[in-house]
């Protein structure tokens, strides 16, 4: 196994804090826009039950 692990080409530093960085915000959109569809239903079928 750690033969292997030997053989991996690892990103270097930087890369990886940047794409670190893109990840973790494009979670947080994703997260806000997941809540806004969710509100937006509840709202939507809260509507349609009444």
């Amino acid at each position: 196994v750690k033969g292997e692990l030997a053989k991996v080409s690892w990103p270097e530093k930087t890369i990886l804090m940047k794409t670190t960085v893109v990840i973790i915000f494009l979670m947080i959109i994703l997260g806000i826009y997941v809540g806004f569809v969710d509100i937006i239903f509840s709202r939507l079928i809260s509507l349609i039950i009444k």
